[in-house]
């Protein structure tokens, strides 16, 4: 069984205004292990954020402006979760948004839901644990699943952390160790199994290229706020990446 963990960054929160994609990360699992592909684009919007959205994600036009639009990475995408199940956090939200761009095209992919079916991680949390918050931050609290790395919202760090949430709901496996101690140079990251669970958790070692989009990040953020909450933060990452 081959199942992809899906998540999206967008310009606001209805794609029925014509708010558009920004970010896609997907992370490969077969048979429930992970293989190490991973799908991972920043796209030009080709228009403004929504009030609010651009301080989730950090991301800016300026940083979006010379990345692809989604009609030039439209094929490349389908072509990798073609036939896979899609595990997806409200998957009402990002499927409703991947739906619309590929409309966009005029047809010429047909409908996601034509070639893959969905899972709705949202929906099985709500099952397992009804009347309760059961957002990705809330889930990894409580299944034990570490994203303490997490300080903006990232379609493909979050798709990671939704994975481990996912088997942790659908089998009781709390992690699976996602890390990169030999990332290519690329900067995309490798999946490895940990041998023990018992063992020391693993950490997520960062990429240069991730650190790189990460400042640039937070440097927008100063320039529009005149301050960032996550200076302090960054300041310790690097302090412990000297000392390794």
């Amino acid at each position: 069984m081959r199942h992809i963990v899906l998540d999206t960054e967008t310009t606001g929160l209805e794609w029925r205004k014509d708010n558009r994609i920004v970010e896609i990360g997907c992370v490969e699992l077969v048979e429930r292990r992970p293989t190490g592909r991973t799908f991972h684009r920043y796209i030009n919007p080709e228009r403004e954020f929504e009030a609010g959205a651009q301080e989730v994600t950090g991301l800016t036009l300026e940083f979006l402006a010379d990345k692809p639009r989604f009609a030039e990475i439209a094929d490349e995408f389908i072509e990798f979760v073609d036939g896979a199940e899609l595990v997806i956090h409200n998957a009402a939200f990002d499927m409703g948004f991947l739906e619309y761009e590929l409309e966009r095209l005029g047809g010429r992919l047909g409908r996601l839901r034509d070639r893959v079916r969905v899972t709705d991680s949202l929906e099985l949390a709500r099952q397992r644990y009804p009347g309760q918050r059961n957002s990705l931050d809330a889930l990894c609290r409580r299944l034990g699943v570490d994203n303490s790395h997490r300080q903006l919202h990232g379609a493909l760090l979050d798709a990671q952390l939704l994975a481990e949430v996912w088997l942790a709901l659908t089998s009781g496996q709390s992690e699976i160790g996602f890390t990169a101690p030999e990332a290519p140079a690329t900067g995309r990251g490798r999946v490895v199994v940990p041998a023990a669970a018992t063992g020391p958790r693993p950490a997520l070692v960062v990429p240069d290229e991730d650190l790189a989009l990460h400042r640039a990040r937070l440097e927008a953020i100063r320039k529009r706020a005149g301050h960032s909450l996550w200076d302090a933060v960054d300041e310790i990452a690097e302090a412990v990446a000297a000392g390794s």
